[in-house]
């Protein structure tokens, strides 16, 4: 019995995909979007994709999700809890722990779709997902193979900053902090590009420039966090279970330019089983979110993304 396992509920239609309600036990209420909205008869392999910290399925896991439904995947983009279209409160918590269940409720809501061949699911996480989805993979058996975007684990990017480098006190002043008698939200980006990059560098303007610009932004997504999520991150770690994914398939992809690229490596290193890095040519972490590159990856990308034989 998986403690994900889901009540199926009501499907709207929108845009070419449609949108489903699916519940955990203790968690009701995710909201998703499956792609395509009219999958022809199948059963076909399924794909569950996952968004970065603070986004929203309407940005990049949606434009994953629909480029997956293109190849012949019923492709399921949801909204996290407590973010987006999804219950929970408070607003904006960013729950490791509860991340990885949310990829395995949506795996058990994907089981009761009758044009989704139950031994063929895969996870497909981008930025934060994907170190949830090695996580769920991890630990959940009905998921045959796992690839992974710009992977990154936040409670590493909070604790070492995301290139690596961070003082060990900037954690330290977070969880201060948040220790506070009412510290409120804290505010994850800047007003402008320019204090976004005295703050990150390079990765920080791109990363403005996607949230907060008509490039990526959507009304949804989060720009706050909820102080609790610096708490839940502090002892969290969303690699830990990556041995136990075995010999099922891994597939990062990661640009060259990605200044968390160490975290990909990182869960690389990991792995026991099949595993691939496909670099993308001079693309940066969020260049992934929604820029197709038209270089040729270092990597042959050999690894197919399939249920092993």
């Amino acid at each position: 019995m998986h403690e994900g396992q889901t009540q199926p509920g009501a499907v709207e239609r929108s845009h070419g995909q449609d949108q489903r309600h699916f519940s955990q036990r203790w968690h009701p209420n995710r909201r998703a979007s499956v792609y395509p909205d009219t999958p022809a008869a199948g059963p076909w392999p399924a794909l569950v994709v996952g968004h970065p910290g603070t986004g929203v399925k309407e940005q990049t896991s949606g434009t994953y999700a629909q480029l997956m439904a293109e190849r012949g995947f019923v492709a399921l983009a949801f909204d996290a809890a407590y973010q987006g279209e999804s219950y929970g409160l408070p607003r904006g918590l960013e729950d490791p722990a509860q991340r990885v269940e949310d990829f395995k409720a949506a795996v058990s809501y994907l089981t009761t779709l009758e044009e989704v061949a139950p031994d063929r699911i895969g996870l497909l996480g981008i930025c934060a997902s994907g170190s949830y989805s090695l996580a769920a993979t991890g630990g959940d058996h009905r998921v045959r193979a796992v690839a992974t975007v710009s992977t990154a684990e936040p409670a590493r990017q909070f604790r070492l900053g995301a290139d690596g480098t961070q003082d060990p006190a900037v954690f330290q002043s977070l969880l201060a902090a948040a220790r506070g008698e009412d510290p409120g939200a804290m505010t994850m980006f800047p007003d402008t590009a320019e204090q976004a990059g005295a703050l990150g560098g390079a990765h920080g303007i791109e990363g403005f420039e996607y949230y907060c610009t008509p490039r990526g932004e959507h009304e949804r997504s989060a720009k706050t966090l909820a102080w609790e999520s610096i708490d839940k991150m502090a002892s969290s770690d969303a690699f830990h279970a990556i041995p136990l994914i075995g010999t099922r398939p891994l597939l990062q992809i990661i640009g060259e330019r990605a200044v968390t690229a160490w975290m990909a490596i990182e869960a690389h290193q990991r792995a026991v089983g099949r595993k691939e890095i496909h670099w993308i040519k001079e693309a940066s972490h969020i260049d992934l979110y929604d820029r197709r590159s038209t270089s040729t990856p270092r990597s042959t990308g050999s690894l197919t993304f399939s249920p092993p034989t």
